[in-house]
């Protein structure tokens, strides 16, 4: 269930800016030098006109490059991001339709060709290291910059919350500028005047009454619109909008009950043939050797190969033999039986252990990289330091589809089917893998059957291709087992915190002070996608722990990277996924040692951000007194520019810990489609308990020891807390929805379990003594 609150929002006031923090914006623009410069100050790209005319036919006119509008009225909508679960095929073509003036019953969704300016820019800015609270000029000229240089590499990208928010201004806009010649196009065959028209359900209607319908006059438009001015188009004031923020019905939801969905594992492309593949059980290692003759007879077996030299290093994939079959399930029984020996590497001794004791000897040694730095930790007047020291493993994606691409490639050129998060890069990594020109790559982009940052990778499509490339043309559907999944991931990084508090002798927080270490994401995921340099900071290690919004007037926040074997990448809210749990449980642990409420010492370290008040009081409120038996938990984290504040209702038994109620408070901006909002959040904090409670990725001989939910579970439908939804009203831009409700979880049920049985449990996932 959802509420939207009816009171006046608040902008934050924003704090003082603090004195020595360094900041990293990125290494490649500084070595630009004057290049850089010059490009810098030329205004940015168009995000309207794609660079070839979208593919429409039966008498259907592209407008731009996001509407097309056929002869029954009908309106496509490009969409530039993938649907995996979070709302995008209904809250993006909402943008438009408001804008066009036509019902939403009225759209369908187009994919998006690949082209730049379907680039998601915002994703781009949000790599950028600086503080929330920071409103300054240089903070928002480096996102400038850097939206520049996304909208010129042009990576199409569904993640980091952004869908919405990176959509706001051009879909709109594209919407707008139709609309205006659509009424261009009106005023010409009427020889009307401007203000003798309005717009309304796909009408141009004249004061007279006298109505024309868009799809007959869209021809008419597409000629108008080189005459579109400025001056022509203006988008609706929030006090006009008719279907933004409205509770819209999923588009999706029906094709996925009645289960004519399709997913990427779902296409049948005519000729298929199916592969499994037999991966490295170690990181790093490599195929020694293989008996093909040992399976070649199996039945329906075709063809058995190496497809390691497909792949880039530190893939989740590795290296691997793959066979091909007419049937998956013969392709699989194959490859199981496949006796392969490997070079083991290096990392053939790797373990849990020793990465830890990594973490921890970086810690005592190094001081690591200062991402915040204001006042000193040399105070006066302290009476008692708190100090405590946290960790988080491994996670894995574990998503609901299990890793597939399905690919062909005949007379030099390659077909592409796969639910991925980003088109773009999986087009070029077809490209190279097959030696063509990115030209000569379609992709068509099925749903997702969950992403969570695993289908960032294209570790799947280079193996598809490869072997594609070996099966005369025949398109080949790769799929992997969950045990391949869960075993060669790319894993959200393991890490370890130490922090540290002074208080006076009134319990107030004089000094606060941090630093973790972990690996780097941006270090590993820039080279094996991007072909870009993976060095310097990484904001993702730190992330919710330097843009916290408690205001302590003496912090540092710093980071220490610690690389291994184990390829990392990202999870669904990134560091913010482990680090909101290290920050909250350490605020709780100083409020108990200042002798105060937790949630009062939080009111009290945010008397400049009457936005995070709001939404912890929200939460706080409705949440009430925990039932007998029971107590609650309290956390507020902000991230993907959202606030979220989520009130934790839990019992213990014996060692069992049960969350039976969540209020879950968001404060995202403005809001496109509240039921989606609240699906979000109600999906977040699911897909966070189960890591909170059972989700952990150990590394043993320099593999995984998990392999499938019998040791690597997830939530059930009867573990599954109530959580009740509450929409703050706000005047912002859109924020993140699809991450921000996955970070507070962890540390509310911590603090509810601290309350229970005394017991402070600072690793995760969360396990009673």
């Amino acid at each position: 269930m959802s509420e939207t609150l009816l009171q006046r929002p608040q902008a934050d006031r924003a704090v003082p800016k603090s004195r020595g923090r360094r900041r990293f914006l990125l290494a490649g623009l500084a070595a630009g030098g004057a290049l850089v410069v010059g490009w810098g100050l030329a205004p940015p790209r168009q995000r309207l006109h794609s660079s070839a005319p979208l593919p429409v036919s039966n008498g259907t006119v592209a407008l731009n490059g996001w509407v097309a509008i056929a002869p029954d009225g009908t309106v496509s909508v490009v969409v530039p991001r993938s649907e995996m679960g979070q709302g995008v095929h209904t809250a993006l073509p909402m943008l438009v339709a408001e804008e066009l003036d036509v019902p939403l019953s009225a759209v369908r969704v187009m994919q998006a060709p690949i082209d730049k300016i379907y680039a998601n820019l915002a994703v781009m800015e949000d790599n950028l290291p600086f503080h929330p609270d920071d409103k300054g000029s240089a903070k928002q000229g480096a996102q400038w910059l850097l939206a520049k240089v996304g909208r010129e590499l042009g990576i199409m990208f569904t993640g980091g919350s952004t869908s919405v928010r990176d959509a706001w201004g051009p879909m709109r806009e594209a919407g707008a500028v139709a609309r205006a010649m659509l009424v261009k196009a009106a005023l010409a065959q009427w020889k009307a005047a401007p203000d003798d028209c309005r717009t309304q359900d796909g009408f141009v209607i004249h004061k007279d009454g006298r109505r024309l319908a868009y799809g007959p006059l869209a021809a008419r438009a597409a000629d108008a619109g080189a005459g579109i001015g400025p001056g022509d188009v203006r988008l609706k004031e929030p006090r006009d909008f008719r279907i933004i923020g409205k509770p819209v019905p999923r588009r999706d939801s029906s094709a996925k009950v009645n289960g004519t969905a399709v997913f990427g594992i779902d296409v049948r492309p005519p000729g298929m043939v199916y592969a499994a593949v037999k991966m490295a059980p170690v990181f790093g290692a490599t195929v020694a050797s293989f008996d093909a003759t040992k399976v070649a007879s199996l039945p329906g077996v075709l063809k058995v190969l190496d497809i390691s030299g497909a792949l880039l290093p530190m893939m989740g994939a590795g290296a691997g033999v793959a066979v091909i079959a007419q049937h998956w399930w013969q392709a699989k029984q194959a490859a199981a039986a496949l006796p392969v020996n490997w070079n083991e590497g290096a990392a053939a001794r790797l373990s849990n252990d020793a990465i830890f004791a990594g973490f921890t000897h970086a810690l005592d040694t190094g001081s690591g990289f200062t991402y915040h730095e204001s006042g000193t930790q040399d105070v006066a007047g302290a009476a008692k330091t708190v100090t405590a020291e946290y960790r988080a493993p491994f996670l894995a994606h574990a998503t609901m589809e299990p890793v597939n691409c399905t690919a062909q490639v005949a007379d030099g050129k390659v077909r592409l089917w796969a639910s991925t998060q980003v088109p773009s890069v999986a087009v070029q990594a077809a490209a190279r893998v097959a030696g063509v020109s990115r030209d000569d790559v379609a992709i068509e982009v099925p749903l997702l059957g969950g992403g969570f940052g695993r289908r960032l990778e294209v570790d799947m499509v280079a193996q598809a291709v490869a072997l594609a490339m070996a099966s005369g043309g025949k398109p080949v559907q790769l799929i992997w087992t969950r045990e391949d999944d869960v075993t060669h991931d790319v894993y959200r990084p393991a890490a370890l915190a130490r922090f540290s508090a002074k208080l006076d002798a009134a319990g107030n927080v004089l000094a606060w002070q941090s630093t973790s270490a972990s690996a780097a994401i941006g270090h590993q995921y820039y080279p094996r996608n991007l072909g870009l340099p993976g060095v310097g900071p990484d904001k993702t290690t730190a992330e919710g722990e330097y843009d916290m919004q408690y205001e302590i007037v003496n912090q540092h926040i710093a980071h220490v990277i610690v690389d291994s074997a184990v390829p990392v990448g990202y999870w669904r809210s990134v560091g913010h996924s482990h680090n909101a749990f290290f920050k909250e449980s350490f605020i709780d642990e100083v409020a108990h040692a200042a002798g105060k409420d937790p949630v009062a010492l939080r009111r009290a370290l945010l008397a400049r951000h009457p936005r995070h008040l709001a939404v912890l009081d929200a939460a706080v409120a409705r949440a009430g007194k925990p039932a007998e038996g029971r107590a609650h938990g309290v956390a507020l984290h902000q991230s993907f520019g959202s606030i979220v504040a989520q009130v934790a209702e839990v019992s213990v038994e014996g060692k069992d810990i049960r969350v039976h109620k969540v209020v879950c408070a968001v404060d995202c901006g403005m809001v496109v489609n509240p039921n989606i909002v609240a699906q979000q959040m109600e999906s977040a904090v699911v897909f966070g308990l189960s890591a909170a409670l059972m989700g952990e990725i150990t590394v043993k001989d320099g593999g995984v020891a998990q392999s499938n939910f019998g040791d690597y579970p997830v939530l059930r439908i009867d573990q599954a807390p109530e959580v009740q939804t509450i929409i703050m009203p706000s005047a912002e831009l859109p924020q993140g929805a699809g991450e921000p409700g996955v970070p507070p979880i962890a540390p509310a049920v911590a603090a509810a379990v601290f309350k229970l049985t005394g017991q402070r449990l600072r690793s995760l996932p969360l396990r009673l003594a």
